[in-house]
């Protein structure tokens, strides 16, 4: 049997493990520099805010309701995640950590009593890290995914979902939407509505061979799952991606070369360091910069590169950038965001060097590199022209403590 756990509005129950006074009220987190809307607590749900629309639109109307605003706070998060998950770990012969605030469980061994265990699960997580979860056991992880989502979205299962036998499947199927299936997606959805196909329960009885014809083999081994059959397992090792971005919006406006030329080389340093850690080397590379979406007169400035032998040291992406920077930088023009992607990578381990050109990898350095920040932190070595300036770090104005990893902001415990 499998599990899935996975934290109800993480980044907004968050908010409120550390801050009593707001466990009753609507909280919502924004995205970096307190862009949009990211995460919404159940409460919040309650007035219809919406997930991803811009802050600035939404603030009167949030004012009004008397919403709790936060920025991200990344750093208590991943604290919080990690909590989490070790308690989550206890009640699993194998666990697969599969995002910030979500967990697969591998049972060995039948219990008697599924649901009891699941609310054990989440009194556990909730009396010793003060987030809710909802926890979904199923046949397949895919399947476990479905009984989560009954257990948060679907009434009469109060936090725990159980599907141990193909009835109860179909039940809580025919209940969801193609789209909320585990892999599925809009842009699929709409493909499958195309068939005909309304609910997730009419996807598990198509032919999965047919599925595989239609869209591919993920889509067959869903179906196949759906119906009981594991197909999908979790591999430590992930499969390299095939494209890798660096992207940040400013914390205010840049107008001048050096600090546009600084923000590009720091996205360099870590499209780097993503390359090195997966064992690639990009040929191709975008690099670019625009104003706001909102602005009265959006510009978007781009180039695309392409290395003569493909790279992944830090060094020769930040010379290629700044030797390029004069092709983005317009003057006079509030830039709101830029960054890198890498859009043509080749595996380090065979990649084809330039006859005529002498390959300036610094392979030893960057090893070297790459060891101090792991041992240190990241950011103890950077590039001399990546240091950050006020102007575009990221703005977190609604910033709520650190509680757990900074020491000014531990919790203080007064006895009277």
């Amino acid at each position: 049997m499998y599990a899935l756990v996975d934290a109800v509005s993480f980044y907004a129950s968050a908010e409120k493990v550390f801050d009593p006074s707001i466990r009753h009220k609507p909280v919502v987190v924004l995205t970096n520099n307190d862009g949009c809307i990211c995460a919404v607590c159940p409460i919040a749900k309650t007035l219809n805010i919406p997930k991803f629309e811009p802050y600035f639109k939404l603030k009167k109307y949030l004012d009004q309701h008397n919403v709790v605003v936060r920025s991200s706070n990344y750093e208590l998060y991943a604290d919080l995640s990690a909590r989490m998950m070790a308690v989550i770990g206890r009640f699993c012969s194998e666990q697969h950590v599969y995002s910030i605030d979500e967990s697969f469980l591998l049972f060995s061994q039948k219990l008697g009593n599924w649901r009891e265990y699941g609310e054990l699960i989440r009194s556990t997580v909730w009396r010793e890290t003060k987030l809710p979860v909802g926890v979904g056991f199923g046949m397949t992880p895919t399947l476990a995914k479905v009984a989560n989502h009954a257990a948060k979205k679907l009434v009469g299962f109060n936090g725990v979902a159980v599907i141990d036998n193909l009835e109860q499947a179909e039940y809580i199927l025919k209940q969801m939407k193609l789209a909320d299936i585990w892999g599925i997606g809009s842009r699929l959805s709409k493909r499958l509505a195309l068939l005909g196909l309304s609910n997730a329960w009419e996807l598990a009885q198509q032919s999965a061979k047919k599925m595989r014809d239609f869209h591919s083999v993920v889509l067959e081994k869903t179906v196949r799952e759906l119906n009981g059959e594991v197909c999908f397992s979790w591999d430590e090792v992930k499969q390299p991606k095939k494209e890798i971005f660096s992207t940040r919006s400013f914390g205010q406006r840049v107008t001048d070369k050096f600090n546009l030329n600084s923000a590009l080389i720091t996205h360099a340093d870590i499209i780097g360091r993503k390359l090195r850690q997966q064992n690639s080397k990009v040929k191709r590379l975008l690099i670019f910069a625009h104003t706001s979406r909102f602005d009265p007169a959006y510009i978007k400035r781009e180039y695309i590169h392409d290395f003569v032998t493909p790279t992944s040291d830090s060094l020769n992406i930040a010379n290629a950038v700044s030797a390029l920077v004069d092709q983005i930088y317009l003057p006079n023009i509030q830039f709101y965001k830029c960054g890198l992607g890498a859009l043509e990578l080749v595996n380090a381990s065979f990649t084809q060097f330039d006859l005529f050109e002498l390959s300036r990898e610094k392979d030893l350095l960057m090893r070297s590199y790459d060891a101090i920040n792991h041992k240190y932190g990241q950011g103890t070595l950077y590039i001399s022209s990546a240091e950050q300036v006020s102007q575009w770090k990221m703005r977190r104005a609604l910033l709520s403590p650190q509680y757990t990893t900074r020491w000014l902001d531990i919790p203080k415990i007064r006895c009277i």
